[in-house]
């Protein structure tokens, strides 16, 4: 009797009615799993190696991987989606909440008549997202393909020349770069040396002078570019002290044995001031043309401080807060600019607000090629350093105030008596300082260093002679302007006479010839 018979009659004596078949296909069933395989069907099955399971493709990996990472992503969005609800319950309570909460009302009032155009069975809160996503995308799409079809024109480089300047060697093994116009040396009546602004190099002077007109007058030109501009060395801890020093080399080292003028534009003038008070011996006199000051000098009075900072733009505050509190971060702004290689708008670049008739001027082909001629000379060296070095210099203490620059002493001794000798008594004065001749160019309307700025200066400085341009600034007036540049020769140097017939021939200012005449007419009467 077979164990399926005995099976049969146990389960007969019990009611249970048993399938030898099911018996059979779960005796097998068991038999497979105990052997670590699978049943395939009846009697056949597979085992796997050291009860390992079954291999799953790449493919099976990688779409359960991107399954579950969907999963996961969604019941995060979910949770997000639960706290921003929550966070936005609770904002309508706030005091914000309530005021920007009855303004959103009013602005919904005033665009329920845009939910006419909806289908009556979508719920505008809804659909309106949906409608401005897919406008976003269309007009995104429609760029793109605008870009496709019609070509943009890449940014114009700046262009560096090569190396041509001349150089002189200073005192501390610094090669500095210079450029003259004008007559020789030993014709020359009058010398004009010209600091060059920030942005700026040697190739600007007085930018369009004419050749003409300097032989006319008899001035020879000296421009020269700044430690680290052009192709000057670096200086490796310079001032306005040094900057002076520097000046004065460049005069000895060309022949300039007579005194000289001085001419400051805009930033540049910063180290025209610095002449002025350091070596005041040598100057023959000083030209300013809207002319820098420290906005952060202690002379300033309040008045003069909000002026100036309310005429300024956004982005110059913006540099000049930034040198003075956060210089490191001045780097940043000027890779992003002019130190990108690219060829940018002047105003934007120097943080200029011009007028009409500046920005008229802006526009001439001519004065777009010398833009970028000098502004591509001014960054040849490509390093920040010295762009930083000067804005700092600007908002650094200068050394002196500009109240310096022409003083009167009283030799009156010290102590109570003499103080009292000297209010109800002449007092002999000596006056010390710069003694020569300052004048002022200021536009009546003038952005780039403001009216208020001037103004400054002509308190400071009472002997100033100070001229008010009709026009709206002193861009369009000192660049590119022959009858301009005809009156500011007439105002400093007077009738044109010409260069040096000779070299024995000595050139004898105004005063000096009127000394002259008066001691001939005294010799005169005397016989």
């Amino acid at each position: 009797m077979t164990w399926q018979e005995e099976l049969a009659s146990l389960v007969g004596d019990t009611g249970i009615t048993y399938s030898a078949d099911a018996a059979v296909a779960e005796e097998e069933e068991r038999d497979a799993g105990d052997t670590g395989g699978r049943v395939l069907g009846k009697g056949y099955f597979r085992v796997y190696e050291d009860g390992a399971g079954p291999e799953e493709s790449l493919k099976e990996q990688v779409t359960g991987f991107v399954v579950a990472t969907g999963e996961m992503l969604r019941d995060l969005g979910r949770g997000f989606w639960d706290v921003a609800q929550q966070s936005l319950e609770r904002v309508g309570e706030t005091y914000v909440g309530k005021k920007v909460r009855g303004h959103w009302d009013a602005v919904l009032r005033r665009l329920e008549f845009m939910n006419e155009y909806l289908p009556e069975d979508r719920d505008p809160v809804h659909a309106w997202p949906i409608v401005i996503t897919v406008f976003l995308l269309a007009l995104l799409v429609l760029r793109v393909n605008n870009g496709n079809e019609t070509s943009v024109e890449a940014p114009k480089k700046l262009y560096v020349s090569p190396p041509s300047a001349s150089r002189i060697q200073l005192l501390d093994g610094r090669y500095m770069a210079y450029q003259e116009k004008g007559v020789l040396a030993e014709r020359a009546r009058f010398f004009m040396i010209a600091p060059h602004a920030f942005l700026s190099s040697r190739l600007a002077g007085i930018p369009g002078i004419k050749e003409s007109l300097l032989e006319e007058f008899g001035v020879r030109l000296i421009t020269y570019d700044l430690p680290g501009f052009g192709e000057s060395d670096p200086h490796p801890v310079r001032n306005l002290n040094s900057s002076a020093m520097d000046m004065l080399h460049l005069a000895n080292a060309l022949g300039v044995t007579d005194k000289f003028w001085v001419v400051g534009y805009s930033g540049g003038a910063m180290h025209a001031w610095a002449a002025v008070h350091y070596i005041p011996d040598r100057l023959a006199g000083a030209a300013m043309f809207a002319p820098m000051s420290n906005p952060y000098d202690s002379s300033l009075n309040k008045e003069e401080i909000h002026k100036t900072w309310d005429e300024w733009t956004m982005k110059r505050r913006l540099m000049y807060v930034l040198a003075r509190r956060f210089p490191s971060l001045l780097p940043y702004f000027y890779r992003r600019s002019f130190l990108s290689g690219e060829c940018g708008q002047p105003e934007k670049w120097l943080s200029l607000s011009l007028g009409k008739k500046d920005k008229s001027l802006l526009e001439e082909p001519v004065f777009r090629e010398f833009w970028e001629k000098d502004a591509g000379e001014s960054v040849r060296q490509g390093d920040a350093k010295p762009f930083v070095e000067e804005a700092l210099l600007q908002v650094s203490n200068w050394g002196f105030c500009l109240a310096d620059l022409q003083v009167q002493n009283q030799h009156q001794g010290k102590g109570l008596l003499p103080w009292l000798k000297s209010l109800y008594g002449r007092v002999e004065h000596e006056q010390a300082g710069f003694l020569g001749p300052i004048h002022v160019w200021q536009g009546m309307d003038d952005h780039v260093v403001p009216p208020s700025m001037t103004k400054f200066i002509r308190r400071m400085i009472p002997g100033a002679t100070v001229h008010r341009l009709l026009g709206e600034g002193h861009f369009s007036y000192f660049c590119f302007c022959d009858d301009c540049h005809r009156q500011i020769f007439s105002t400093l140097f007077g009738n044109p006479r010409g260069p040096l017939s000779t070299k024995l021939e000595v050139d004898r200012s105004p005063s000096e010839q009127h000394m002259e005449d008066i001691a001939s007419h005294d010799c005169t009467e005397q016989e």
